[in-house]
This record gives structure tokens, C-alpha cells and sequence, in this order.
């Protein structure tokens, strides 16, 4: 969920930038909630001053949030083409969606944005037109390299610019900030083109269908299958919308125009086992993806079933450990193979492990450091390698951190309004505003609604009237629950002076009471309870 301010000037006249507008995915402590933003209310608040938003590429951490934010910020985009084509489509498949203006640039290119001069450079990683970023002002050379890797032989695109990283370092590096994401991990990165070849023996030798999940925006995986498909003699199948969607753009650009067209979905079943690989969406578990559904047995045309394989060509993100799991063991029952990349070469990280990122150190030898992108155990990781490669200055900064660049030595000087903003539906709001909170409560302890009638003698007219959501049915002698807590709801009342019972709050309050400590005394829980009051 990437998304990276850069300001330049005095603080009543500054003027910033935006450097991706990325999105998180709800997990399941955020029940109904589709997608996670970065709260932006404190650029927001300087919006007049706001001068761009540019972004580095096209991965949803780094360019979904765009869509439903843009309307807040009202810049222009910056982007590549690949990136601007995915944005395209992504608006069209969406009604309402609002029409973002986008200057489209290339790696190499050079262009001003308010105060701030912007190289991008290129470099690679696993999607289309990536590049890294030479921020430059007055006060000097920012490097944000965005998410790179260095491959010299990968499948699309050039490899990552060394020469003209050196040349900028040559030039001076104020700051580089810079992708923590595989800091931790020793050693370089393999190809994407073993990758390929790794995946072209497997489907060769594969006796039935293969079905191949991964990213949708990994490109150069969906090429390198399909090629090793075609090689193969089989045919591919695309599913997934966003995965349709981002070839699409692919085939407009020429990245996949030496590769056969692929199979529908309805040519499907008049296909031979031996004879199809399936390209697919859902490596990180996403319930309501292809993947998902064919571990399901859901999908109206397309089925696996015994001896069939399933490639995971990704890594599990943390914290999708077991949705995956399930889908796993829901193939196994059906005698589905699963081959993954502990297992063999099926998959390699578009990031750079410590060999590439000490590279990266020596090409720009920048006087102070920030870590970025990843948890806390890997910007920590990353942090103590620049240490140790002599980096003048090393900041470990957190979200909201405002981190004074020029002049000085990289301090936090500052913390800004951050946090998380949540589309549910067609709302966006804090988890306060879209009640996020409550809801995960009711997940956790259900919710009673009673309903209290009292005469003009302030008695009750008849038994409270008591409905309850996600509660047990009987405690543990086999009475029903409900009728325990319209006792309890009643034996409020009727504990309250007659004269005491005019005051609805009282009751009202009286009643709530009872009928959670009730709930907890026998079930162990107090769920939410709303109590509604009549009087005659």
C-alpha cells in the first residue's frame, strides 16, 4: 500500500508531489471490507499545493488506490505506457470511474513536476515499463527506486540501467530510498528466464492438465507459461478478469505478439487433458478468484480432477498462509498434484536480496539511506546493511514520519495524520466511519435486539420481545438461550421503581445491562445488544 510524499520549500510555501497510490486487500480481521487505502488526509489539507502524482508501475500496491483517490487530489498522473494502459482499462471496466488526465513517459525520459525534476530510470522487475526515480531539486538527487530487481537476461524489458545509476552517483546521491522487501535474503535473485526454462520441462513432462497460478500483473510469468505451453503443443487458457484485463493491454503494447490466441473458456472441455495449461488468478487465496473456484468445483466449464497439476508460480504474501492451505488441501482430496516453489523453480521474487541491493549501494553511494518497502523485520535488515556499507547516514523511518532531507543529515522532524482508509461497497471512511470496528465485534460475539413495552402504569404489557444474531441456541443444560435473556431483560424491569420506569434511558440502559451479563454468565460473552422502549 504504497504511497510516498516528497515536499520541497518553506513550510508555509511548500509544494509536493505523490510517488505511487498503492492498495492493501482486507484480511479477515476486516469482515465486508473489499479494498484498504492509505488515509490521505494530510495532503489533502494541501491539496492547492499538490503538483502530481507519478507513478513507478503498474502493481496494485502502487497504483490501485488511483481510481477511487484520484478524485481527492485532482493532479495530473504521471505514468508509463504500460502503467497508463492498465489504468485505462481499469477505468473502463469500472462505470463511474472518473477520467483521470495521464502524461505518459519512458524510462530515460526527463520532466518537470512544480519545483522537482524526475528522471526515470529504468530497471526490472516482474511487470511491464517499471522504472526508479531521480528525484532532483536545489538541494539534490533523491534515488526512489520504486520495486526493482537486477536480472541481466529477463524475459521483458531491458535489465536494471547500472550504467546510469553509476552516472547519477557519480553526480551525487543525497538520499536513496529504496525496496526493503527481500533484504533479509542472502545472495542474488535468479532469472526469470530460468524461471521460464524451469517451467517449460515441467508442463513438457506434465501427463495431464497443468494449471498455472500467479500474479496477474506478472506479465513476463504469463508469457514465459503460455511460451512453454506453445512449445509444448498445448493450448492456454486464460482466467481471471484482471488477468484477461492486463493482457489485453499486454497484446495492444506487443508483449505476447509472437503467441498463439488462447483458448475460451467454452472450447474447453473439447480439449485432450495433455493438451492445456491453464494461466490463472488466485495465488494469495482470494476467495472469490479462479483459483478458488476450481478448488471448489464451482466453475460452470472448467474443472480439474485427478492427476491434474497446479503450479503455484508465486510466493505467499503474510498473512494468506491459510487460505491458501485450503485451497491446497481442497485439490489434494480430489487427487490434484501441487508443485510449488520449494519444490522446484517455479517462481522468483521481482525484489533484490542483499547481493543486489549491496550493488545498488556501490552504483549510487548515497549519503543518507532510507529503507522502504517491507515489514519492520526486513527495513530493520536493510537498515544495518547500509550501516555496514558505510552509509553516512541511515534513517529508519515509519509511516507518517516526516523526515527532513536537506539541509542536515535525514532527521525526523515531524509526524502526519496516517493510517488506513477502507472501501466497503461504494463508501470509503476510517473504520470508524464505515463501522468496520462494530462489525468485527458482531463477528465475534453476535448482537441481541429487544424490544421492552410498557403500559401507562409503566408495567410491562407482555414478555420483551428478544431476537438474537450469531448466539448459541441452548446453554449447556439444553435450555434455549433466548429465553434465559428475556428473562433477564424482564426481571430488569420489573427491579426498577414504578415511578423510576418513566425514564426511558434508564430502562433502556437497565435492561442492556442484564441482558449481557446474562449472555456472559452463561455462554462466557457479551454481545452487542440494542434495546428499543414503548410507553403507552
Amino acid at each position: 500500500m504504497n504511497l510516498a510524499l516528497y515536499g520541497y520549500g518553506p513550510e508555509h510555501d511548500r509544494e509536493w508531489i505523490v510517488v505511487d497510490c498503492g492498495i492493501s486487500f482486507a484480511g479477515p480481521d476486516m469482515p465486508g471490507v473489499d479494498l484498504v487505502f492509505p488515509d490521505i488526509r494530510f495532503i489533502e489539507e494541501h491539496v492547492k499545493s499538490l503538483k502530481g502524482i507519478i507513478i513507478t508501475h503498474a502493481h496494485e500496491d502502487h497504483y490501485g488506490a488511483l481510481l477511487d483517490l484520484w478524485p481527492r487530489l485532482k493532479a495530473t498522473v504521471y505514468a508509463t505506457e504500460f502503467s497508463a494502459g492498465l489504468l485505462a482499462a481499469k477505468r473502463a471496466s469500472e462505470p463511474g470511474a472518473p477520467k483521470i488526465p495521464v502524461e505518459v513517459f519512458k524510462a530515460g525520459d526527463r520532466f518537470k513536476v512544480g519545483p522537482f525534476e524526475i528522471e526515470a530510470i529504468n530497471v526490472t522487475h516482474s511487470i511491464p515499463d517499471p522504472v526508479a526515480l531521480a528525484i532532483r531539486t536545489e538541494a539534490g538527487t533523491v534515488i526512489h527506486t520504486g520495486d526493482w530487481k537486477i536480472d541481466p537476461t529477463p524475459v521483458l524489458g531491458l535489465p536494471t540501467d547500472e550504467a546510469r545509476l553509476r552516472e547519477i552517483g557519480d553526480e551525487g546521491v543525497m538520499t536513496l530510498i529504496c525496496d526493503s522487501t527481500n533484504a533479509m535474503r542472502e545472495g542474488d535473485s535468479p532469472s526469470e528466464t530460468e524461471v521460464a526454462a524451469s517451467l517449460t520441462k515441467i508442463i513438457t513432462a506434465a501427463p495431464a492438465r497443468v494449471a498455472v497460478t500467479t500474479f496477474s500483473s506478472n506479465v513476463g510469468r504469463i508469457r514465459s507459461v503460455a511460451k512453454a505451453a506453445t512449445d509444448a503443443g498445448r493450448q492456454v487458457l486464460l482466467m481471471g478478469r484482471s488477468m484477461r484485463r492486463t493482457v489485453d493491454v499486454a497484446r495492444e503494447l506487443g508483449y505476447m505478439s509472437d503467441l498463439p490466441d488462447f483458448l475460451s473458456e467454452q472450447d474447453f472441455g473439447y480439449v485432450p487433458k495433455d493438451k492445456v495449461v491453464i494461466i490463472l488468478t488466485g495465488s494469495q487465496g482470494e476467495a472469490r478468484a479462479a483459483l478458488a473456484r476450481l478448488s471448489r468445483d464451482e466453475h460452470p466449464t472448467v474443472a480439474l480432477s485427478k492427476d491434474d497439476l497446479v503450479i503455484f508460480s508465486s510466493r505467499a504474501i503474510p498473512g494468506n498462509e491459510k487460505p491458501i492451505i485450503e485451497i491446497k488441501n481442497a485439490f489434494l482430496e480430489r487427487g490434484v498434484r501441487i508443485l510449488e516453489d520449494s519444490e522446484a523453480l517455479v517462481h522468483v521474487s521481482g525484489h533484490p536480496r542483499r547481493n543486489e541491493l549491496r550493488k545498488m549501494y556501490e552504483w549510487t553511494r548515497p549519503q543518507t539511506a532510507i529503507p522502504a518497502h517491507g515489514e519492520p523485520a526486513h527495513l530493520a535488515a536493510h537498515a544495518q546493511l547500509a550501516r555496514d556499507l558505510g552509509t553516512k547516514n541511515v534513517v529508519e523511518a515509519r509511516n507518517g514520519q516526516m523526515i527532513q532531507l536537506y539541509p542536515g543529515s535525514g532527521a525526523v522532524i515531524d509526524e502526519v495524520p496516517f493510517g488506513r482508509l477502507y472501501k466497503d461497497g461504494h463508501l470509503i471512511g476510517t473504520a470508524e466511519d464505515m463501522g468496520i470496528l462494530e462489525r468485527r465485534r458482531l463477528s465475534f460475539v453476535g448482537q441481541v435486539s429487544v424490544l421492552i413495552e410498557l403500559d401507562a402504569k409503566r408495567n410491562l404489557k407482555d414478555d420483551p420481545d428478544l431476537v438474537s444474531i450469531g448466539l448459541p441456541i441452548e446453554d449447556e443444560t439444553g435450555e434455549d438461550l433466548e429465553d434465559l435473556l428475556v428473562d433477564a431483560a424482564a426481571g430488569a424491569v420489573e427491579s426498577i421503581p414504578n415511578g423510576r420506569r418513566k425514564d426511558p434511558a434508564l430502562v433502556r440502559e437497565a435492561v442492556r445491562r442484564a441482558v449481557r451479563n446474562a449472555a456472559q454468565e452463561i455462554w462466557g460473552k457479551k454481545p452487542l445488544t440494542t434495546v428499543f422502549i414503548t410507553m403507552d
